[in-house]
């Protein structure tokens, strides 16, 4: 018992001196400097406040002082057609865009943004990553991309055709029609005369009122109220293109990589947090401002005529995915997927 009463008061004496040497001499702690990005975005601020905004300020605020993103809107860094290159090279650290309007390199950007009859409903793009294997065959696209790391796609609204002064009722009033767009529905409707037409996102609506753009085939009705759009605009085309854009984010694979695990998954969480933000937003707007808005007169294409736009857009379908074998996957995925809805019938279609 004496030897052990000895030990612990040796012990004990250890304790006491140990701790008056750890508060006589306190270790420094170094604060590490946050890591910092430069995320730029497709859009122009007013859209932006709803299709990233909200993501990147609760990405900041839960990752408490380690990381902040700086938030740049269309061409405010760079011009959105050389945001690819400049996401490889690491002049921004992460960029959301569709691969069509930034010029992504690889062979599924065609179906960024707008693909023509694609999808139907917003929930159609996630579904096809989520059961369907699209999100494999994006991850191996750019997989074989220097320096850049696709990380999500998400869907945004519809596509619909908005005019100034030049109501559209047949395909024949698309003729000679100057629109502002995406490149791959602009492309698919070039074939009724549609005449595509690129300037800077922030000058599209001066564009309108000086008559360079006769209208929009960008967005639906839920952006074309947000950003202004409808004020220029007097008609809107109720046939919709394609039930959602594909839109996904990206980040520089050096950047990236130099995140720690728990903030990659602190971005990636607020990405899902950001695409169910939009589904939401673009559901409930699409619906609310078709039957409320008053800024815009609807007009339609006859069911019958617009019925060879479908027919038109499978033969589209067709000779995408004859320019290349992962293109050639991606379609048939979208013919699957859609024989799947009609089979299942009533609510998918």
């Amino acid at each position: 018992m004496a030897t052990r009463r000895k030990f612990l008061q040796r012990a004990g004496l250890g304790g006491a001196a140990a701790a008056t040497s750890m508060l006589a001499a306190p270790a420094i702690v170094k604060a590490q400097a946050p890591i910092r990005w430069r995320l730029q975005t497709y859009s122009g601020a007013p859209l932006g406040a709803h299709v990233i905004l909200p993501q990147i300020e609760a990405f900041n605020a839960a990752a408490n002082g380690e990381m902040e993103i700086e938030l740049y809107y269309a061409d405010q860094l760079v011009p959105t057609a050389e945001l690819f290159r400049a996401l490889q090279n690491g002049t921004v650290d992460a960029v959301q865009s569709d691969e069509a309007t930034m010029a992504s390199p690889v062979d599924i950007s065609v179906f960024g943004g707008y693909f023509p009859f694609a999808t139907r409903y917003s929930l159609d793009v996630a579904s096809m990553f989520m059961y369907y294997g699209l999100d494999e065959i994006w991850k191996e696209a750019y997989d074989e991309v220097d320096n850049v790391t696709w990380l999500s796609t998400g869907a945004w609204d519809p596509l619909h055709i908005f005019t100034v002064d030049k109501p559209i009722r047949s395909l024949a009033d698309m003729n000679g029609l100057r629109v502002f767009g995406v490149p791959t529905a602009g492309r698919f409707l070039s074939k009724y005369g549609l005449i595509p037409v690129t300037v800077p996102w922030d000058d599209v609506e001066v564009a309108m009122r000086t008559g360079e753009l006769d209208g929009v085939a960008w967005c639906g009705f839920t952006e074309a109220y947000e950003v202004g759009w409808a004020d220029v605009c007097n008609y809107a085309l109720t046939n919709s293109v394609t039930g959602a854009w594909f839109g996904s984010y990206f980040a520089n694979t050096e950047s990236w990589n130099k995140v720690p695990p728990h903030l990659q998954q602190l971005f990636r969480s607020t990405i899902d947090q950001s695409h169910y933000y939009r589904n939401v937003w673009y559901w409930g707007g699409e619906a609310k401002l078709r039957v409320e808005g008053e800024k815009m007169e609807l007009t339609s294409i006859p069911q019958e005529e617009w019925g060879q736009v479908v027919a038109d857009a499978s033969g589209f379908w067709d000779e995408i995915a004859a320019s290349s074998p992962r293109a050639g996957r991606v379609v048939d995925i979208f013919k699957q997927y859609a024989a799947n809805q009609e089979a299942a019938g009533y609510p998918y279609r």
